[in-house]
């Protein structure tokens, strides 16, 4: 009984210490940070955010890690990075006026090099300590490696030095990110500090189908395990934040607490309890069926208790919603005047799928809302492959579970679709409660309604009848369905209260 223990404080004390970098998700990834005073390699072409996240890692090491920096640049002036950094929120000349960020500028010229004649890198150290002692400076970020090895020709010099770059590094007991280009065929254009390097990390930033993103990924990490797949990140005004892809899971706790769908006769097919607190519910159905009427009903009933619901539209501006659903006696502009309600109308295409997740992430983050409508998720089609969309809708509803907030979505089913059950984003397996709206007629052909049933409702006893769904000056009414109706367009498929009674028939065919 007593060896246990001490092997696992055994295993803890030689476990690898790591520096954490403050950056959104990317902690997430490497599962605590940078390796602490070791030497990381930032890897990647043109474009991709490596200087930016050497910033971004010193200026949270700052400010919220008491961890001064320095930052050794051997291409820009204090002048230029400064400006590089202006139109972003980071008080990086703020910083460097209290000294907790010493910026240094390195110039390196060829004629240098061949001046000297065999080339070492003492100058550079000496400056570096003199720079790292004058703030105890505990993160170095150099940037870049090829500006600072660009004149050296021989191979073996340049092996040999890069080793002691790296040696004295360790040794001053630093965190250092070192910044690199890509080489062909390898992580880096001389090929020799992806070897050396303790860890290394890949930025991309690559274009399909007109939409541009960044990824990044753990190529290599001594001493820990780490994510291993591409990691989709933003640069936004806040700095670099990894999209976690990494969700959060499936260790929600259940509840049988329940809200009101905002329809007294909904809340009957709910046997009185409407939906659960917490979980996720879609309305599919064809255009003009009700399904965004249904999600203003539920957010006006969310106000009313005084919580927060912050509404996500994708098709209708803000003053456009607003207008719409007073004609159903839905007045939201009250709502928001008092700080219940708040609406955001946004294109998807506009960002693109991970801008769009990371600004869904922040205004819940800032509004804090007990509840969330998106209105229409297949808005998002077009923005990536049906495994992006999938991916990012995931992420999306265990972010909500994972804060206890009730989602709302609504889908768009094509009139065309054999079966406009079907939400055509695919998404129907991972939602709590579907309902589904849909266009019948009545009397053969003479009127044509709007119906609503339950297809599932997990956890609760609920209706399987279809309902008559009714939108009028007084806001949404359900009422049982006569036994004549038909689905639109001219099937002969009777759809009244019938279709109880089939779907129990299939239950019972198939054992379930």
């Amino acid at each position: 009984m007593s060896k246990t223990p001490n092997k696992k404080s055994a295993f803890n004390h030689n476990q690898l210490h790591k520096c954490p970098t403050g950056i959104k998700g990317f902690d997430e990834i490497t599962e605590g940070g940078l390796p602490k005073n070791r030497t990381t390699l930032f890897c990647g072409s043109t474009g991709t955010g490596k200087t930016l996240l050497g910033i971004d890692f010193l200026i949270n090491g700052a400010i919220n890690y008491n961890e001064p920096g320095l930052f050794m640049s051997f291409e820009e002036t204090q002048d230029e990075i400064y400006k590089d950094v202006a139109s972003l929120n980071m008080d990086l000349q703020g910083l460097v006026s209290q000294k907790k960020i010493l910026l240094e500028y390195v110039l390196l010229e060829r004629r240098d090099i061949q001046e000297r004649g065999e080339f070492n890198l003492e100058g550079l150290f000496i400056r570096l300590e003199q720079a790292i002692d004058s703030i105890g400076a505990k993160r170095v970020v150099l940037d870049s490696i090829e500006s600072l090895f660009a004149g050296v020709k021989d191979a073996g010099i340049l092996r040999l030095e890069i080793k002691r770059l790296f040696r004295w590094l360790k040794e001053k007991q630093v965190t250092a990110i070192i910044t690199g280009e890509m080489g062909q065929g390898s992580y880096t254009r001389h090929g020799l500090e992806e070897y050396v390097s303790d860890c290394i990390i890949l930025l991309d930033n690559r274009v399909r189908e007109q939409i541009s993103t960044r990824r990044i990924r753990v190529i290599k990490y001594r001493g820990s395990k780490h994510g291993t797949n591409e990691y989709p990140f933003v640069i936004d005004k806040g700095g670099l934040s990894v999209i976690p892809i990494t969700s959060a899971g499936l260790d929600q706790p259940g509840t049988a607490k329940r809200v009101s769908t905002g329809i007294p006769s909904l809340d009957k097919m709910f046997k009185g309890a409407g939906y659960t607190r917490g979980s996720t519910v879609l309305a599919s159905g064809t255009a003009g069926t009700g399904k965004t009427s249904l999600a203003a009903a539920f957010a006006i009933e969310t106000c009313k208790r005084g919580e927060r619901c912050l509404f996500l539209s994708y098709e209708e501006s803000s003053g456009q919603l607003i207008q719409n659903m007073n004609s159903i006696s839905f007045h939201f502009e009250p709502l928001v005047k008092k700080g219940l309600l708040k609406i955001v109308s946004t294109r998807p295409s506009f960002f693109g799928l991970e801008m769009h997740l990371l600004e869904v992430y922040k205004i819940i983050a800032d509004f804090k809302p007990q509840a969330v409508v998106m209105d229409p998720l297949t808005s998002l089609i077009g923005q990536g492959n049906q495994l992006e969309i999938l991916s990012m809708f995931t992420r999306m509803i265990d972010h909500l579970k994972s804060e206890g907030i009730t989602g709302f979505f609504t889908s768009l089913v094509s009139s065309a679709a054999q079966n406009d059950t079907s939400g055509e984003i695919g998404v129907s397996s991972l939602i709590d409660t579907w309902i589904v709206a849909r266009e019948l007629e009545e009397n053969e052909g003479k009127r044509r309604i709007r119906g609503l049933y339950i297809v599932k409702s997990r956890g609760m006893n609920h209706s399987s009848d279809i309902h008559k769904l009714i939108l009028s000056d007084d806001g949404i009414n359900l009422v049982p369905m006569d036994g004549d109706a038909t689905v639109v367009p001219n099937q002969k498929k009777n759809v009244g209260k019938s279709i109880s009674e089939r779907q129990q028939l299939i239950k019972k065919g198939k054992g379930i």
